[in-house]
């Protein structure tokens, strides 16, 4: 009878990772430079110990120039990539799938080419969450795993924020694909992780790490409870579920407010798992709240927070209070044009006919 807000596979996730890579292109320093060669010196009397000091200084020069035109061509190859993945972006902003992956590709190999690992890794991420978006789960996976053992590799600790958010595309992933026993264990491992390290830096002075640093950590927990809530809720776990949305929503709340748009989704999904309990009047209260605070900030998904609130009143047998609720609802998917929603919202309609025919 509900629906979860936030409905696309990848998109909340790539919001999160969008935070991270929005709007800053790495630098992609090329290797060191190449040592000038010398030449060993010559032993004889005369000549020799000028010919020999010629040769080092044509020697020398000769090897900085080489030098030289690698670090250009190696410049070169870096601002090459740099605007191959800047346009990849703009395809994927765009809806252009097909355009972005040859863009990637194309990026990809000068990367190898110019065996630059930092643009290896940093393109391996951008075409995992593509092949995300695109729900191509098999290739997302193997992308996001050689973007693992890069950055793995390059030194980067398991707890680092970064590894955690691939960990937690990998975890959804293996929801979507069934496999049970991975997904939990990769949300198990998400959550856990972040909760030592939060622990861990509780007392870091402002010194040694900055608060919006702690405030993004807490965000990213946050963002692996309401997953791992979504997948218990469609796994017909909704106890197990609400507890996971609470502390997700208790985040929300202290570090972006009530009003922000990702805690009044929250708000709304806590309060599915509620009534999926039949804990009606609970959920009541949290939707009813949710339902106000998306008419404050006219939040984009309201149409959607509508409808669940409606949903909760038809299992209270409000039924003319859940009629209106839903013609509201119904009226602002279609200003939004979103047609899977008033597809929903006409069936729940024709639904709550049926019911309350009886009464009338």
């Amino acid at each position: 009878m509900y629906r979860l807000l936030g409905r696309g596979l990848g998109r909340g996730l790539l919001r999160a990772a969008g935070r991270r890579a929005r709007g800053c292109y790495p630098r992609l320093l090329p290797g060191p430079e190449a040592e000038a060669a010398s030449v060993p010196r010559a032993r004889a009397p005369g000549l020799l110990p000028l010919l020999a000091v010629l040769a080092w200084f044509s020697k020398t020069a000769e090897t900085e120039e080489e030098a030289a035109e690698q670090r250009e061509a190696k410049d070169e190859t870096e601002a090459q990539i740099i605007w191959l993945l800047k346009r990849a972006k703009l395809s994927i902003m765009k809806d252009e799938p097909e355009e972005a992956e040859l863009l990637l590709h194309d990026a990809l190999r000068l990367a190898f080419q110019s065996n630059n690992q930092k643009a290896i890794t940093y393109t391996y991420d951008l075409m995992a969450n593509l092949a995300f978006i695109r729900g191509q789960l098999e290739n997302a996976e193997q992308l996001f795993k050689a973007t693992m053992r890069h950055l793995l590799g390059e030194g980067m600790k398991q707890e680092d924020n970064a590894i955690i958010e691939i960990s937690l595309k990998l975890a959804s992933i293996y929801a979507a694909q069934n496999r049970q026993e991975f997904a939990l264990a990769g949300y198990e491992f998400c959550i856990s992780t972040l909760e030592d390290k939060i622990e861990r830096e509780k007392e870091l002075a402002e010194g040694v790490m900055s608060g919006e640093e702690k405030a993004n950590t807490h965000l990213l927990l946050g963002m692996c409870l309401d997953a791992c809530a979504r997948y218990l809720l469609h796994s017909k776990q909704p106890s197990q579920a609400q507890v996971m949305y609470e502390k997700a929503l208790q985040i929300s709340e202290e570090i972006q407010g009530e009003r922000h748009p990702q805690t009044v989704v929250l708000m709304s999904d806590l309060a599915t798992a509620l009534d999926a309990q039949g804990r009606f009047d609970e959920a009541h209260a949290y939707m009813q709240r949710a339902s106000e605070l998306a008419r404050e900030v006219d939040h984009p998904e309201l149409h959607m927070v509508l409808s669940n609130l409606a949903a909760v009143l038809m299992h209270r047998e409000r039924y003319t209070q859940a009629k209106e609720i839903y013609q509201e609802a119904l009226k602002q998917a279609e200003l939004k044009k979103d047609e899977v929603s008033i597809q929903h919202i006409r069936e729940e309609l024709a639904g709550l006919a049926r019911k309350s025919s009886p009464l009338a």
